[in-house]
């Protein structure tokens, strides 16, 4: 079963304040949102293997750790996504990035898959996936989809701000993906907008109506 993880760090939850507030600007707004993203891929590479090699410093020669060349796969769920892709590869530089595009269909209310492009070494992998809202979870859902079919085997989930409807669903679907949060809301309103939220992220990133 996955884990769910809510982000307390004091820095993570001062710049999503200034996130939350409407009248916050596109430049600034863009800017924090890669600033928590950055936050929190420090906390979501936690478990990356290490391993040992011998080095020497100015003094003698010694052993010392360097991650073992895992290999990472970014994928931002467009086109909000791609406000926090920069922030994680400032950490892991040597990801690659993937791009999985969703509309919501008029009709059934449900994401459509429209655009997906990903690394070719797919199976060899570890995947964060991220978008800066978990709403309802049908994005987040599909978006998993998405990447399993075409072979993923591991798989995060990461977002700025969750309902406990978009959590739930997303547990559901995908019990194996461990989900990590910014900050857990209280609720979704009638129109699906998270509560308190900070309304439509990507309007936000990229002012836009």
């Amino acid at each position: 079963m996955g884990k769910v993880f809510v982000f307390d760090h004091p820095l993570i939850q001062h710049k999503l304040t200034y996130i939350r507030q409407k009248d916050t600007g596109t430049k600034e707004f863009r800017e924090l949102v890669d600033e928590i993203a950055t936050l929190m891929a420090f906390e979501v590479t936690r478990d990356l293997p290490l391993t040992e090699i011998e080095i020497e410093t100015p003094i003698c020669k010694t052993k010392a750790k360097v991650l073992t060349g895992k290999k990472l796969g970014v994928v931002p769920i467009l086109r909000a996504g791609m406000g926090m892709v920069d922030g994680v590869l400032k950490l892991i530089p040597n990801a690659r990035v993937g791009h999985i595009g969703l509309y919501r269909d008029p009709e059934t209310l449900k994401p459509v898959e429209y655009y997906v492009k990903l690394p070719t070494d797919i199976e060899e992998r570890d995947f964060i996936v991220v978008d800066p809202m978990l709403a309802t979870g049908g994005s987040a859902v599909e978006a998993i989809h998405a990447l399993k079919k075409r072979g993923a085997k591991h798989i995060i989930f990461m977002c700025l701000i969750a309902a406990p409807e978009g959590v739930k669903a997303l547990e559901e679907a995908h019990p194996d993906v461990d989900i990590y949060i910014a900050a857990l809301d209280e609720k979704l309103n009638e129109k699906g907008y998270i509560v308190p939220g900070l309304g439509d992220a990507g309007d936000r990133l990229f002012g836009t109506k």
